[in-house]
């Protein structure tokens, strides 16, 4: 996964999904994605980064349920009353996490302190599955580049045992664009 340059192959993979999705967003522009990019001190990862800019800016059907936001948003069931997202941030994990051991095991304070950097630190909201569940695109730290998904119960990169695909925005666009199952025993 190369997160520096996009590929034309799925930048061209990406532009043929998007082409026939109703509902699909205009482009972001590279204006908007630089002016983005400057605003967080981060560089979003390719090939997210083009296609935001020359592709698509968002589908308002699914998947995910509730559609892909537009790069620059939150979904409206986010909560107003979180802390701001810090995106230059590293996001703290590099393997999968299901919280709910650790959250009878730890104090509180301490769970509490390792759990918000998951949900609010380098990563960009992609959309949501409804109840809880999130998709996040990594923009810093050593998972930049791939897609996790983070509910009320854990996180989990997509592109392992847990979650098999291709890692990547191109390769979790590519997974659900053929309707396939995200777990593996499904």
């Amino acid at each position: 996964m190369n997160t520096e340059t996009c590929d034309p192959a799925e930048s061209a993979a990406l532009r043929e999904i998007f082409a026939s999705r109703p509902g699909a967003a205009p482009p972001a522009g590279w204006e908007a994605v630089r002016a983005f990019e400057a605003r967080h001190g981060i560089v979003l990862p390719e090939p997210y980064r083009t296609f935001v800019a020359e592709i698509c800016d968002g589908l308002r059907a699914g998947p995910p349920y509730c559609g892909l936001l537009p790069f620059a948003q939150t979904p409206s069931d986010w909560g107003s009353g979180r802390p701001e997202r810090l995106l230059a941030e590293p996001f703290p994990l590099t393997a999968a996490w299901l919280w709910e051991e650790d959250e009878e095991s730890l104090p509180q304070e301490e769970f509490e302190a390792r759990l918000a950097p998951v949900f609010d630190h380098g990563s960009l909201l992609l959309g949501t599955d409804g109840c809880g569940l999130y998709w996040h695109l990594i923009v810093t730290g050593p998972q930049r580049g791939h897609v996790w998904m983070i509910a009320e119960s854990g996180a989990i990169p997509f592109g392992t045992s847990l979650m098999p695909g291709t890692p990547g925005f191109a390769g979790w666009v590519a997974h659900w664009s053929q309707g396939r199952s995200w777990f593996a025993d499904d």
